[in-house]
């Protein structure tokens, strides 16, 4: 199965282990610039702007522009989303989310376009864009899954859950205020460890419909207890 990822740092933090949980069984690429927005995205359509890095395993590999990366290979899945601090913004959206759609599914017809719903920030973020919430977790977590729901309804598109993953996992002891682990690294990119792991499940997940508590690959240095739960709740989620 071929992916390919239009996303930001929110999604190099997704796929960055999802080809070692899939063990040979997905094609994984990721389009990544630094806090791009649907909009950014589609301006750089517009000019076909090769401003991405095309990474694999969150590693950069060249650069590239979105309509090159289409058309070089028979993509089977497109993942879009929203950049992390307007993915609770409804109004911020359109009409950048239909035209990315639109000229994705030109180039690409016979692959199935799906969206990343990404997570909310950490209680204690400092991103400046927390402040659209009221520097409420819960409140950002309620926005995106309202909004994302929405605007994936409109246009028909499957949601990847890897936000409500994240949610999920901050309710087990080893990751709730106080605990020695944090499932976000700096506020709101996701550990490098855990967070990226349980994103990864739950793609995979939801890409292969195989069970993550079949899933036989562990980050080095983890704990097998705490990967068995993120993978109930990647299971949970996508089963």
């Amino acid at each position: 199965m071929k992916i390919l990822c239009i996303g930001n740092s929110f999604s190099s933090d997704a796929t960055r282990y999802l080809q070692k949980i899939g063990n040979g069984q997905l094609y994984v690429r990721n389009l990544y610039i630094g806090g791009c927005s649907l909009e950014t995205h589609y301006n750089n359509i517009v000019e076909n702007n090769p401003f991405y890095d095309y990474q694999i395993d969150d590693e950069y590999v060249r650069k590239a522009s979105i309509e090159e990366t289409l058309l070089e290979d028979s993509w089977d899945i497109i993942t879009i989303q929203q950049v992390s601090h307007f993915s609770g913004m409804e109004e911020t959206y359109e009409p950048y989310m239909t035209n990315v759609i639109n000229f994705v599914k030109e180039k690409c017809p016979n692959a199935e376009i799906v969206f990343h719903r990404t997570w909310a920030y950490d209680d204690k973020s400092n991103h400046e864009g927390f402040a659209y919430y009221g520097r409420d977790r819960k409140q950002m977590y309620n926005a995106i899954i309202e909004t994302t729901s929405k605007l994936a309804g409109k246009h028909g598109l499957r949601i990847i859950p890897c936000g409500d993953a994240i949610e999920m996992a901050r309710d087990l002891p080893e990751f709730q205020q106080g605990a020695s682990l944090n499932i976000n690294r700096d506020g709101f990119h996701l550990s490098l460890d855990y967070g990226r792991y349980l994103a990864g499940l739950t793609m995979y997940g939801f890409f292969t419909k195989n069970s993550p508590l079949e899933v036989s690959y562990e980050p080095e240095g983890t704990d097998k207890e705490i990967n068995r739960k993120l993978k109930e709740i990647a299971h949970n989620l996508t089963m």
